[in-house]
């Protein structure tokens, strides 16, 4: 066994992955790089910046290997290939670039010497040239010169054409690689998980998959066949991933950590059989149990995949006789209050292995229960805890359901507001009330409260056109809106009696939300006294972005609560750029709110990020999709308020970013 040490160009590079002479293994994780780190990772290269090296393998007994993420290498190898340990995200975007990929239109100011992704405004303007268009050796350069002149560029034609050719020149750019050779691949497996967990590229998921693979060959095979039996049922959230993780909770007993993989390592293959067993069985009986009671025929409105899994186990380790009544409706009452509670939405694994250990007790519905502080009392769902909720809050998925158990159809067409799997739709949800209709007296949160959404269609959107429901609501029938809880009072139809209408709707949901919890509520709750369902509920976290053109603008953050009243600010570049640390690279770094500087730490698979009384937390994805939120309701930053704050000096509350407004 030894290391050989080469470079070689980023074009024979390329050039090796579409003759196939560079393969991954099946260890590999997806390709998962977005377009703008792409971007940088050519303006790198271009600015003679380092760009890292690269870990190969070479091995006469070919592993199992998973596809890469590129197009044109349906060819057979002339030569013996490498399998590519380190590195596949850069080599995968290189080759997307050279090779004009369309998910890799990355576009090159000759001016500013800029690169960014293909855009509507960049389309619009001549300054900026296709990548692929300058790498490709048939492009004349005195062409493409001539070209960017005549669109207005003041650069001489010397300074154009030595550009244009320091961008053709990137291919002759060398790579520093590393080629274990006689290595097993055990062995380079192990390596393999050392590399990418020292610096945590790669997540607990993605090493834990690396290292089953290692134990149990072809297992991605498996995965992703039992992936597309779901995918055709209507749930392809129960991919790779999430089957993943599932066989990794049946098989340690607990969720994934920085140590799983090397338990893992340790499983014996009838061990690793037997899980998958489980994990397999369980999810047969488990998602017809949640289309039967929940009316729930694809997976997408579920706020959290994790939130199946302690489930699995219950009823995948049980015997093949069926699942009486009381244990269905405790799987499906636990399933709706740990939904409410953001169970998952912070310290993930932590609160998953506490729920697998509960899910094998004798009793595991009352051991689940105990898990959520709820086997005291019968969870209840408060019009207050519904105030300010927007389609981020776990109570939109509660509000689906319920409309769905009074039989709720699309405004005037009468179809089915959750779409069948197969017909390709999304479940859709537009304003009651539309913005145009209310006046300056509501901002943003309250546009967008929960209690002022409904599920209808597009189709139907159009034909309210922007219209009060004071002249929409008498061309539809009463038992139409009474489906979707919506109150009939004509008062609040319109902008004047729209406080009053959110007051009215949220006291109808929370009524609704209730009946379906008691539905599904064990019978031994019922001797216990009412209490909150939500541990948040009369918490609040509005969030408002004010920004300009020159400046990265400030996010303004107001709490409110019983004894909670704190306002601050935050520079939103940094903000965002911490949270994309954490978020992409792993790397925990500080941001300055309220004047305090402050850790944004990703734990687990979650940010978490102080926030004056609160300590906000939740997935990548539903911090993504908050800051989304706020763009699009950015208001100018000379707008912004004057700010008196100061830094929270008391405890903070766990509050999921998914209930910030």
């Amino acid at each position: 066994m030894h290391v050989d040490r080469i470079d070689r160009s980023i074009g024979e590079l390329i050039d090796q992955i579409s003759n196939a002479e560079i393969l991954l293994p099946e260890i590999q994780r997806e390709y998962v790089w977005k377009p703008t780190q792409v971007a940088k990772l050519m303006d790198s290269i271009y600015r003679g910046y380092p760009f890292g090296s690269l870990l190969f393998w070479e091995t006469d007994d070919t592993p199992q290997t998973r596809e890469m993420s590129v197009s044109g290498t349906e060819v057979s190898p002339l030569r013996p290939p490498l399998f590519l340990l380190d590195g596949q995200q850069r080599l995968t975007s290189l080759h997307r670039v050279f090779n004009d990929h369309p998910e890799a239109q990355v576009v090159f100011n000759v001016e500013t010497q800029k690169f960014q992704n293909q855009s509507a405004a960049t389309q619009r303007d001549p300054k900026w040239i296709k990548v692929a268009k300058v790498l490709d050796p048939k492009t004349s350069m005195l062409r493409l010169t001539k070209e960017l002149l005549d669109a207005g560029s003041t650069l001489p034609d010397h300074d154009i054409e030595e550009r244009l050719s320091h961008i053709r020149r990137l291919r002759d750019r060398r790579f520093v690689m590393e080629v274990l050779k006689g290595f097993p691949y055990e062995e380079v497996a192990e390596i393999f998980v050392r590399v990418n967990s020292g610096g945590r590229r790669l997540g607990t998921l993605d090493l834990a998959m690396a290292t089953l693979s290692t134990r149990w060959t072809g297992v991605l095979a498996k995965l992703k066949d039992e992936a597309q039996y779901w995918a055709q049922r209507g749930y392809p959230d129960i991919d790779v991933n999430f089957l993943s993780r599932a066989l990794a909770g049946v098989v340690l007993g607990r969720g994934l950590s920085i140590w799983s993989h090397s338990r893992l390592r340790q499983t014996e293959d009838v061990e690793l059989e037997r899980g998958w067993e489980v994990v397999k069985r369980g999810l047969r009986r488990l998602v017809p149990l949640l289309q039967a009671n929940l009316r729930l025929t694809r997976s997408d409105p579920l706020p959290s995949m994790v939130v199946l899994i302690p489930l699995v186990v219950l009823v995948g380790e049980r015997s093949e006789e069926p699942i009486d009544k009381p244990t269905t409706n405790g799987i499906i009452y636990w399933l709706l209050l740990a939904t409410i509670q953001t169970r998952y939405s912070g310290s993930t694994d932590t609160k998953l292995s506490q729920d697998i250990r509960a899910a094998r007790q004798p009793e595991p519905v009352r051991a689940l229960l105990e898990g959520l502080n709820v086997e005291h009392s019968r969870a209840e769902v408060t019009d207050r805890a519904l105030r300010g909720r927007t389609k981020e809050s776990p109570y939109f998925f509660l509000s689906l359901l319920v409309s769905l158990a009074d039989g709720a159809r699309d405004w005037w067409y009468g179809t089915e507001i959750l779409p069948g799997h197969d017909d390709g739709q999304r479940l859709e949800h537009h304003h009651i009330h539309p913005p145009t209709t209310l006046d300056d007296r509501f901002d943003k949160g309250v546009v967008n409260d929960l209690s002022n959404l409904v599920f209808i269609s597009t189709k139907a959107s159009k034909k309210i056109n922007g219209r009060s429901p004071a002249e929409y609501f008498p061309t539809l029938e009463e038992q139409e809106l009474r489906a979707h809880h919506v109150p009939l009072d004509e008062p609040l139809r319109n902008a004047d009696g729209y406080a009053r209408f959110l007051i009215e709707r949220r006291r109808m949901l929370a009524d609704a939300m209730n009946g379906l919890l008691d539905r599904f509520r064990p019978d031994f709750l019922d001797e216990v006294p009412p209490g909150p369902a939500d541990p948040n509920a009369g918490l609040s976290l509005d969030l408002a972005l004010f920004e300009s053109r020159r400046d990265d603008g400030q996010m303004v953050f107001t709490a409110t609560g019983d004894n909670i009243s704190w306002l601050g600010s935050a520079d939103v570049g940094e903000l965002e750029a911490a949270i994309d640390s954490a978020r992409i690279a792993g790397i925990d770094s500080d941001v300055t709110i309220a004047g305090e500087s402050v850790p944004v730490q990703m734990i687990e698979d979650s940010l978490h990020v102080p926030i004056g009384p609160f300590l906000v937390t939740g997935t990548p994805e539903e911090w993504r999709a908050v800051f989304d939120r706020e763009r699009l309701a950015s208001q100018p930053l000379s707008a912004a308020p004057p700010l008196a704050s100061a830094p929270w000096s008391g405890d903070r509350i766990k509050f999921p970013v998914t209930s910030t407004d």
